[in-house]
């Protein structure tokens, strides 16, 4: 890349610390307390190990916004990986437009690690396929599903073992009839293929009543992707806030992560007040990384 790490220490300190500053104001706290956050980031490079957790965005958090502002947003938070969706202009479905799409992205150095959630509502061979050409084409090796049909499995084993390509199925919470936790999509995928495993979402997981320390040990290996969001309460899919506000133990997910070697992304996917994101996903970031920090690590978004 053009950049050099030293600039892009130096740019993602600034920004941390900017984060912080701001997540520090929007929760009211004094302008004290703001200036300390930012000297503790300014120091993160010099004190800190780089994290084993990998920090990306679902693109779905900025479904009302164009790819441009979409990558605009992304280099204002330091974030470079991306979860990226067929909802907008994100990540077209056509094959002219998705490399038009590719192109965007790589010039703003994101790195697309997944595409999703997708839907696999049918067990028809065509349908399947193009899914994975579409993943094929953008050199992404991981496919988010919601909720496959129980009859496409089978099916979606045989594309998996054609392309190499993971399938990671995305739990939906009581309202997901085949799929409310973690652990149901295990009890499903266990006889198949091990490129068939899990995205665990623990906003909709906490809701299902799963256990999200135990449902990360026992996925193990076969944890592909994690969707993150908190909520003011556990029961009620409407009382989701920024991340840090929220009740989920957010620390014992990332140590759960680390214990279990996990070398996936761990992609925020804000679904609240889509027409101005971007305050929340700030806080949440900045949240996110002071838990890192926290355990003992600098946070590291690209590189």
């Amino acid at each position: 890349m053009a950049r050099t790490m030293k600039n892009r220490l130096s740019r993602r300190s600034f920004l941390q610390s900017s984060a912080l500053a701001t997540a520090c104001a929007a929760s009211g706290v004094g302008s004290a307390l703001a200036g300390a956050a930012s000297a503790r980031a300014e120091a993160l490079p010099a004190s800190g190990k780089p994290s084993p957790i990998r920090l990306g965005l679902a693109s779905y958090t900025f479904r009302n916004f164009m790819r441009a502002e979409l990558i605009a947003f992304m280099r204002q938070l330091d974030v470079y990986y991306l979860n990226c969706k067929d909802v907008k202009d994100h990540l077209p479905a056509d094959p002219a437009f998705e490399i038009q799409a590719l192109n965007d992205y790589a010039s703003a150095d994101i790195t697309l690690h997944a595409v999703g959630t997708i839907a696999f509502p049918k067990d028809d061979e065509a349908d399947i396929r193009a899914k994975f050409e579409y993943a094929r084409r953008a050199g992404i090796n991981v496919i988010v599903a919601g909720d496959p049909a129980p009859g496409t499995l089978q099916r979606m084993e045989k594309f998996v073992r054609e392309y190499d390509i993971r399938i990671a199925i995305h739990n939906h919470g009581p309202e997901d009839e085949l799929f409310p936790s973690p652990f149901d999509v295990l009890k499903a995928i266990k006889d198949l293929d091990p490129r068939i495993g899990c995205c665990i979402d623990v906003g909709h997981a906490v809701r299902a009543n799963a256990n999200l320390v135990e449902a990360i040990h026992a996925a193990g290996p076969r944890l592909y992707n994690m969707h993150v969001k908190d909520l003011a309460d556990m029961k009620s899919k409407d009382s989701q806030v920024p991340v840090g506000k929220g009740v989920l133990p957010f620390r014992e997910i990332f140590q759960a992560l680390i214990e279990i070697d996990y070398h996936g992304f761990v992609d925020l996917e804000y679904e609240i007040y889509p027409a101005d994101p971007m305050p929340g996903v700030i806080e949440s970031f900045a949240f996110m990384r002071g838990v890192l920090d926290g355990i003992g690590y600098l946070t590291k978004t690209a590189g």
